[in-house]
């Protein structure tokens, strides 16, 4: 099996699968972003958040979900009100957290110039803590991640360490965080339909023979390249476990690509 069957393989193989998420589904925000990428030979989605604002306890009893040791008071991906807050807090008997959470998607690639151009997209979207990891099987992952988090302790041992004047005021934050989230989610979507354009109308005005020549200039000759003229390198062996972007079974052989100023 050759490495581009062997990637679509895997894609069929980890999109057939049933959601493994508390929700069951794709979060709405971020439906199309997820089927432009799925749509697209190159790319399939391994993991997605659209976003959230959550209220976790660290307290080990309770009766809500339980995930990493904590419970999950209060999860929405919309805008929070304060009461809810308020309610869900009732329900603390540990060290109670406010969190947002921005934008997480985790995307395998066909190749490296392929995870370039999405990385590339990802930065001037405003996802500056995206990063590519590149397996020693040729695994190419994309994490697009941005810095606008939140978090804040409120209670400790189940009493509540602040007012409800400044919950109210942290909730106001992480509404505003949301809906720049959104907005950074949005302009992902259309600069990533414009640079798939861009890149299908160059590849089908381009002669076969003047492609194949340039990929293998560009790969003998030293000098820096952009996104849609770099020459990458296939996956190769892989299996179910592999789909996960920390890639436990190839520990310390990977290489991350961040932004020069990140």
């Amino acid at each position: 099996m050759d490495r581009s069957a062997e990637f679509r393989r895997w894609k069929a193989q980890c999109l057939s699968k049933a959601d493994p998420s508390r929700k069951g589904s794709v979060d709405e925000d971020v439906v199309e972003l997820v089927q432009l990428l799925n749509g697209r030979e190159q790319f399939f989605t391994t993991s997605s958040c659209a976003g959230r604002i959550i209220l976790l306890d660290r307290g080990i009893n309770g009766s809500e979900v339980q995930k990493q040791n904590c419970c999950w008071l209060l999860v929405t991906h919309k805008p929070c009100v304060k009461d809810d807050v308020i309610v869900a807090l009732k329900k603390a008997n540990g060290d109670a957290i406010l969190k947002f959470e921005p934008l997480v998607l985790h995307v395998q690639c066909r190749q490296l110039q392929d995870a370039q151009i999405l990385h590339s997209v990802a930065i001037d979207s405003g996802f500056r803590n995206s990063g590519i990891t590149v397996g020693k099987r040729g695994k190419t992952m994309l994490a697009v991640r941005s810095t606008h988090g939140l978090e804040v302790p409120l209670t400790h041992k189940g009493k509540l360490m602040v007012t409800e004047e400044y919950i109210n005021f942290l909730i106001k934050i992480a509404n505003q965080k949301m809906e720049e989230n959104k907005k950074r989610i949005e302009r992902f979507y259309n600069c990533l339909q414009h640079a798939l354009e861009k890149e299908t109308i160059s590849m089908t005005s381009y002669p076969k023979e003047k492609i194949k020549e340039k990929n293998n200039s560009s790969c003998t000759h030293k000098k820096k390249r952009n996104p849609e003229k770099a020459c990458g390198k296939y996956i190769t062996e892989g299996n179910n476990k592999e789909l996960e972007i920390d890639d436990h079974d190839d520990p310390g052989i990977s290489v991350t690509i961040f932004p020069e100023d990140y």
